[in-house]
């Protein structure tokens, strides 16, 4: 990591990222703390299934509580 906090993402992943120079990235940080690194273009879709499903089904009011917890709209 440089001392701007930049990183040089590997060719292989950029290549199965199918990113390109000038694309954006996103930083997703898992349930478990691990840190994904998806292309800011990739389908909604193509997200499905990559965090575990919660361990109990979630309500409206309880998506609600932890949107406001959070801070954010």
């Amino acid at each position: 990591m440089t001392s701007k906090g930049q990183i040089t993402i590997p060719k292989p992943a950029r290549d199965a990222l199918q990113l390109h120079p000038g694309d954006r990235v996103e930083f997703v940080f898992g349930d478990d703390g691990r840190l994904f690194l998806l292309p800011a273009t990739r389908p909604l879709g193509s997200l499905k299934g990559m965090l575990p499903k919660p361990a109990h089904p979630v309500s409206l009011e309880e998506t609600d509580a932890a949107s406001a917890a959070s801070g954010r709209p």
